[in-house]
């Protein structure tokens, strides 16, 4: 079976054989242990990361090690703390409940809910999608003009889903859960 290459994939095959014919190159295609992710996830990270909404606390490394252990439906089961802690880079006594607080700023921010099951606290996660998550963050002023602006126009440029085109294509309400409490300054 022959996959026809768009012109943009073409040119780029051509350009990696002309630079980089002897380095064996990321493509993606037939590969496994990969995921799938927004092209909007760089400026998500900087959302995140900010000040306003974070604090000293940085949860992007907690975001990231998610995001990799979701296949669909935006659940994720949860194994072990201590692993998916150590995946995030948080290592040695603490890095359990580093991780922990990491994952409790970013259900206060609206880019996960959890559910606990038993004695289990961080049994199932879902990714909230990240459309609503900026868009329940700027109803409740947090999201900066220019930074939405970058938001919304590399959303265009990759023809995302923005969160009123979203609703309207799933014809129903997305409730605008908790509010979002800034984070303690470490």
């Amino acid at each position: 079976m022959t996959i026809n290459k768009t012109t943009g994939a073409e040119k780029r095959e051509k350009l990696r054989n002309e630079f980089w014919a002897d380095e064996d190159a990321w493509t993606g295609v037939n590969e496994k242990g990969w995921f799938r992710a927004p092209r909007t996830l760089p400026l998500l990270l900087v959302l995140m990361r900010s000040k306003a909404l974070s604090g000293r606390l940085d949860p992007t490394q907690v975001y990231l090690e998610l995001l990799t252990r979701h296949f669909d439906a935006g659940v994720i089961e949860m194994a072990h703390e201590a692993d998916h802690a150590y995946a995030a880079g948080y290592l040695g006594t603490r890095g359990v409940r580093s991780w922990q607080e990491r994952m409790n700023l970013l259900e206060k921010l609206g880019f996960i809910r959890t559910k606990k099951i038993g004695n289990q606290k961080y049994r199932y996660v879902l990714i909230v999608h990240p459309a609503t998550a900026v868009e329940r963050l700027r109803d409740q002023k947090l999201v900066d003009s220019a930074w939405r602006d970058a938001y919304r126009a590399r959303q265009l440029e990759t023809k995302e889903e923005s969160y009123e085109e979203r609703r309207k294509r799933l014809k129903k309400v997305i409730p605008f859960n908790r509010p979002v409490k800034k984070a303690k300054r470490a």
